[in-house]
């Protein structure tokens, strides 16, 4: 009678012991597979995104949508509605999102609700995308010309040079060009907007700098194309961060200690990076900076 040979416990260990090393090096490349493929479906999105932001402008004398996502139509500064409309201001369902009326503006151009998240958002978050505030967006200090009394008029942007850094009309964008003014980004939820200031050498508390992309975001530019930014500094990508709360047991980013001025040279060169896309300039002296 053949007696059978059982494994050894050593034998055993070292099975496992190979397993471990096989997935411990092909379950990160899966995972950075899985998330260029996102990532390449983000990219697209902000491109029809951004193809429609231009065919808006290009139908109505130049003059940008309203870049405030959820913006009524009333009040003053607010005789447009928003780019997006509330219907993705946290809907209950998708069938709720999809009967609500209230999708305006880009609306028209792009009818197809799952271009207006990233396949990496956050769940139950309808839309993702933000207009930075440069593009007609919310009034940010030192950007723009003050109304005369009693007028509701959309407010103008300054202009430094031949750089104007609040747009109302794509006949605006000069110096820098069209291929360096952003005009979307990826917040990976509900965009409240995406605040960046102008004047001021720091992070805005309700918008912390997306790294949900491998440490990293995406953008689109307001000649049509999209890129993916890595974040340079190790500072950015690990600024404390804390969610709160947000309609239907969802919630919202914000930075954990207020808005928050950059320690390090990496770290004041991922800010200004996206302020120069944001303004078309620093607000600010930066001449010893990146």
């Amino acid at each position: 009678m053949t007696r059978r040979r059982a494994f050894t416990l050593v034998e055993l260990l070292v099975v496992i012991a190979i397993i471990a090393v096989l997935l411990a090096i092909f379950i990160p490349v899966t995972c950075a597979a899985r998330e260029r493929g996102q990532r390449a479906v983000c990219l697209s999105n902000l491109r029809q995104l951004t193809t429609a932001w231009i065919a808006y402008a290009d139908d109505h004398d130049a003059k940008l949508v309203n870049g405030c996502a959820f913006a009524i139509a009333t009040g003053a500064f607010r005789k447009a509605q928003g780019w997006i409309g509330r219907a993705f201001l946290f809907p209950e369902s998708r069938v709720a999102l999809l009967e609500n009326p209230d999708k305006v503006a880009l609306w028209g151009y792009v009818r197809d609700v799952d271009v207006y998240r990233c396949p990496r958002g956050w769940a139950g978050h309808a839309a993702t995308y933000a207009t930075v505030p440069a593009v007609n967006g919310d009034l940010v200090e030192g950007t723009y010309l003050p109304a005369p009394v009693g007028y509701e008029l959309t407010l103008f942007g300054k202009r430094v040079g031949s750089t104007v850094l609040r747009l109302t009309r794509l006949t605006d964008i000069v110096s820098p060009g069209a291929g360096q003014r952003a005009v979307f980004i990826d917040k990976a939820c509900t965009p409240h907007d995406f605040e960046v200031y102008y004047l001021y050498p720091k992070w805005v508390v309700s918008s912390p700098p997306p790294t949900h992309h491998a440490d990293g975001t995406t953008l689109s530019m307001a000649d049509g194309h999209a890129e993916y930014w890595r974040w340079k500094g190790r500072e950015t990508i690990k600024l404390p961060r804390k969610r709160v709360p947000a309609p239907h047991d969802l919630s919202v980013e914000h930075l954990e200690a207020g808005d928050y001025e950059p320690k390090t040279e990496d770290g004041l060169y991922d800010l200004q990076r996206l302020q120069r896309a944001t303004w078309g300039r620093l607000g600010y002296p930066a001449e010893d900076t990146p």
